[in-house]
């Protein structure tokens, strides 16, 4: 999303971190989490790391903080920051988020006037029946248990949505706090629909599952032409990106 765009993922230096070209060493050894003022720390041989913005890394819950402190504990001899998505996270929720929640909900609640579980396929017969049977229970959720009332459509043209439910998703997004918007700010533009964004939050599907629900006019095409090397890594990136989230969102519960 415009207004929460990826930071360069926490480029680590002994003073914190700063951004830089050239691959960092690893300075520490242990690594632990802390409660203090604000929640739970990320503690590196006894000391916080930095956030982009200067920030510690603090999280609300210990689990969250494990989460993150974990990547760092995997690192190697270098840091790679690829391998750090729990610490992005961590990082744009405090360092962007506070600042922007308003734009980001705004931009959430946009996806659910074009939500992906709205536009369906008008062909071939095989597609639709799927698409009716894995979608619409989850437009009949969004319906009774948040308030959502979405209609859909056939085909690729715009159907406007009811601009109270684009209101009533906004409201939700803006009920959560500053780390769990974070997380609902990157499953909604990676499932392309902010229903399954929101079930995801919610714990009413996995991340993996949402994400394969979010594909399914994709792997409809892959079981019938094929699919190539490079797209297949980039859909296991994406699968992993959906499954660090919802982690992310089960973290934070406590």
């Amino acid at each position: 999303m415009s207004h929460i765009p990826p930071l360069d993922p926490n480029v680590a230096a002994r003073k914190g971190f700063r951004e830089s070209e050239e691959r960092l060493k690893r300075f520490w050894t242990a690594v632990d989490v802390a409660e203090g003022e604000g929640g739970w720390t990320v503690m590196l041989d006894g000391r916080a790391p930095k956030t982009p913005a200067h920030a510690k890394l603090t999280l609300p819950t210990e689990a969250a903080a494990r989460l993150v402190a974990d990547e760092w504990a995997a690192q190697g001899e270098f840091i790679d920051p690829a391998t750090m998505p729990a610490t992005r996270l961590a990082s744009t929720a405090i360092d962007r988020i506070s600042q922007a929640r308003e734009p980001v909900a705004d931009e959430i609640a946009a996806y659910a006037g074009s939500d992906l579980l709205c536009y369906l396929a008008e062909a071939p017969g095989s597609l639709v029946e799927q698409q009716a049977r894995e979608w619409g229970p989850w437009r009949a959720w969004a319906a009774v248990e948040l308030g959502v009332h979405l209609e859909p459509a056939e085909g690729i043209v715009h159907k406007p949505q009811d601009p109270a439910a684009i209101a009533r998703v906004r409201e939700l997004a803006l009920r959560l706090d500053d780390f769990a918007l974070t997380g609902l700010a990157t499953a909604v533009p990676l499932l392309g629909s902010a229903v399954l964004g929101l079930a995801v939050q919610r714990a009413a599907v996995s991340g993996e599952l949402a994400f394969d629900l979010s594909r399914l006019d994709e792997a409809f095409q892959e079981a019938r032409w094929g699919v190539d090397a490079e797209n297949a890594e980039r859909t296991a990136a994406r699968r992993a990106e959906a499954v660090l989230v919802d982690r992310w969102f089960r973290a934070l519960e406590g």
